[in-house]
């Protein structure tokens, strides 16, 4: 299951890089975040069109399919980064050292290779529904108000593209830390035991004060 993770800092190349693609990471994840408060208002004008008007909202369900993109998978990077994503913690806290690392480096490693299989499959998907010599540049749409799919399917490589940059950050990280035997390195999560992270929690009420 997911975990506490922090991601350390420094004035090194690898930072620098993690440090350039996390705010691209935030936004991506904003967008996932305002996609899911918008389909709560959707849903509100829907149920209460129907209840009190009997005229639900034309293409609800459409909107819902076109949304599910960006709700599911654009905030994944983000995730990834600290650590807050599925992870076999009860493992994983057991290893130390170079052994933490080599397992990391794996995980990260085919993980990325799925990574990258997927984002081509998915670029090709959108490919395929991509056509600007048509109305509204798409060979297909939805079926009740005709949305164009292409947006949606164009989500899928592009947050799949992000990942693929994170992972590699990540792979770089690990591995360096194998190979160094580095006991803090940086830009990759680092799980925190219950101590650190009541520490965290502890520093972060004092600057609420």
């Amino acid at each position: 299951m997911a975990g506490s993770a922090a991601v350390l800092e420094d004035s090194s190349l690898l930072s620098k890089l993690d440090r350039t693609l996390l705010p691209l990471e935030r936004f991506c994840a904003l967008l996932s975040g305002i996609a899911v408060f918008s389909l709560m208002f959707l849903a509100v004008y829907s149920v209460t069109g129907r209840k009190f008007f009997s005229s639900p909202m034309m293409g609800y369900v459409d909107y819902i399919e076109a949304a599910m993109p960006i709700i599911a998978i654009m905030g994944v990077s983000y995730v990834q980064r600290d650590g807050t994503h599925i992870r076999m913690d009860m493992l994983v806290s057991k290893l130390r050292g170079r052994v933490l690392w080599l397992f990391e480096l794996i995980s990260v490693l085919l993980i990325l290779v799925l990574i990258l299989s997927l984002t081509w499959g998915a670029w090709d998907h959108f490919d395929r529904s991509f056509d600007c010599a048509r109305p509204l540049c798409s060979r297909d749409s939805s079926i009740d108000v005709g949305i164009p799919i292409w947006p949606s399917k164009l989500v899928v490589p592009i947050a799949f593209g992000v990942l693929a940059l994170r992972l590699i950050l990540q792979a770089v990280g690990f591995g360096r830390a194998f190979v160094l035997n580095l006991e803090n390195p940086v830009a990759v999560p680092l799980t925190l035991t219950v101590a650190e992270q009541a520490a965290i929690e502890a520093a972060s009420m004092e600057g609420a004060d």
